[in-house]
């Protein structure tokens, strides 16, 4: 008991600092950008390697790869999805990857949304 009567008396004793330090809050929190992946027609690359592409990258069902590569086909462009910046371009690399690999040069980028 005396040991803690003396604590609580030395600590009262002793000065109280001031922190300069203070908290800010921020109120100017806004969701991420968002990008959409297109990806263009070209003359070279093959349907099927196109559809396999969506399918393994963008991880379509089969029939909306199909739809979005006639989409393509038809209207020389076609939005593949829209992703956060790094999933955008991950993707956008990954894929152009792979047609490099089978020496086709589909192109794809990503555009702010």
């Amino acid at each position: 008991m005396q040991v803690w009567l003396f604590l609580r008396t030395f600590a009262a004793s002793m000065p109280k600092e001031q922190s300069a330090i203070r908290e800010r809050q921020r109120t100017d929190l806004r969701e991420p950008r968002r990008y959409k992946v297109t990806i263009y027609n070209d003359d070279f690359t093959s349907m099927e390697f196109v559809v396999k592409v969506l399918v393994t990258v963008f991880f379509k069902a089969e029939a909306e790869a199909e739809a979005l590569m006639l989409q393509v086909h038809h209207s020389d462009k076609a939005v593949v999805g829209i992703y956060s910046y790094d999933v955008a371009v991950s993707k956008v690399q990954k894929a152009t990857h792979m047609a490099r690999e089978e020496h086709f040069p589909l192109r794809l980028t990503y555009e702010p949304e």
